[in-house]
């Protein structure tokens, strides 16, 4: 079956500043009207991917392809302005002495008055905007100056859209209702997107597929779902959320700890490894009442933790615990609130199915 032709796609994107690779070998298709994020911590190498795309750096390797038109290589460069591609950045970037009207006009090069008139108050009326129309930015919220920076990049109907950290600048209260308002206007013109962020959550609540890049390299790239409950390495897993870490070795294929033992297929005897779960998957055995550990179907052998310290969190209580068997913390996270005493031990089990056993980063404990 032949493969639809990717609305964006980058093959082998390299760039190297001062001997470093800060974009190694990286590949993506984006189809029309898919959000892809671009996600990894600060200089790993994001932004610079996007402002390759963009046209506004070169790469010194790779290519880029449009609705499968190469749009540059190493030798043949569309210009920015012939890409048919629109941007978005955290400052809005909005042009303080002209009105709205104004900014979202100013990316329309052909078209009469009327047809770019009619087109700005369009896009205005979609973003909730129309009201304020002969206003100015600075007469505006911040929320407010997004949703005119988003109609100011969708003016010209662009094929693509690159969104860095477009979000961040905005609070919290403000940020969902955005997020989800430009996210369903971007998938109504069938615009491929590619957000850059460092946050996971926005990453899970946006896109359709994800790119988790690390050091200038994608290291893992599927749908949320996938990256979340099906991680690359221990450092995935630690990216989207808070981890506990057992240290185990291997023998005929399971690896002994004090929570009974766990499967680790595909790892020699001898193999020193990393098992790697959420604070939310440790279970507060109630049902123990001081007895000792007993093995169960689903969840192993308990271990015994004392409470050093709680915390309620909102949504959730955060319980840190000082384990029995060699004093090493564990952070569980209880539904609610739950505020046990300083000091109070209790029985700890751990879901196997939400476990992931992994090579040791070393041999040994940390």
């Amino acid at each position: 079956m032949q493969q639809e032709t990717a609305r964006l796609e980058i093959r082998s994107l390299r760039r190297v500043f001062e001997g470093r690779a800060v974009v190694d070998d990286v590949s993506l298709r984006i189809n029309p009207g898919q959000v892809t994020c671009l996600l990894g911590p600060s200089g790993c190498g994001k932004s610079t991917t996007l402002r390759m795309i963009a046209g506004v750096e070169m790469q010194d390797s790779g290519e880029i392809f449009v609705d499968g038109r190469l749009i540059c290589d190493t030798v043949f460069r569309v210009p920015p302005e012939g890409r048919e591609i629109g941007l978005m950045f955290q400052d809005f970037a909005l042009f303080p002495h002209l009105s709205v009207a104004e900014n979202v006009a100013f990316g329309l090069k052909s078209g009469t008055k009327t047809d770019k008139r009619a087109r700005v108050r369009e896009l205005l009326r979609r973003v909730d905007l129309l009201r304020f129309i002969d206003e100015y930015p600075h007469q505006l919220s911040g929320g407010e100056q997004q949703r005119v920076a988003l109609a100011r990049a969708l003016a010209p109907r662009p094929k693509i859209m690159l969104m860095d950290e477009p979000f961040s600048g905005l609070d919290n209260r403000l940020r969902d209702g955005i997020r989800d308002e430009t996210l369903s206007i971007l998938k109504e013109e069938d615009t491929a997107v590619l957000l850059v962020t460092h946050e996971p959550d926005e990453a899970m609540r946006m896109a359709d597929e994800i790119a988790l890049m690390r050091d200038g390299k994608i290291v893992q790239q599927g749908a949320p779902y996938n990256v979340y409950t099906r991680p690359v390495d221990r450092a995935a897993v630690a990216f989207f959320s808070d981890t506990n870490v057992l240290h185990a070795q291997v023998q005929g294929a399971l690896a002994q700890t004090p929570f009974g033992r766990f499967l680790a297929p595909g790892h020699a005897d001898g193999t020193a490894v990393d098992i790697v779960f959420r604070p939310q998957h440790v279970r507060i055995d109630f049902d123990r009442n001081g007895q000792g550990p007993k093995p169960t179907a689903t969840d192993g052998t308990a271990a015994r933790g004392v409470v050093k310290r709680a915390r309620f969190m909102g949504n959730e209580s955060l319980v840190e615990f000082a384990m029995d068997y060699d004093g090493s913390e564990l952070r569980v996270t209880v539904p609610n609130v739950f505020l046990p005493r300083v000091g109070t031990p209790l029985w700890l089990t751990i879901r196997r199915d939400k476990c992931f056993v992994f090579k040791a980063l070393t041999q040994g404990a940390e």
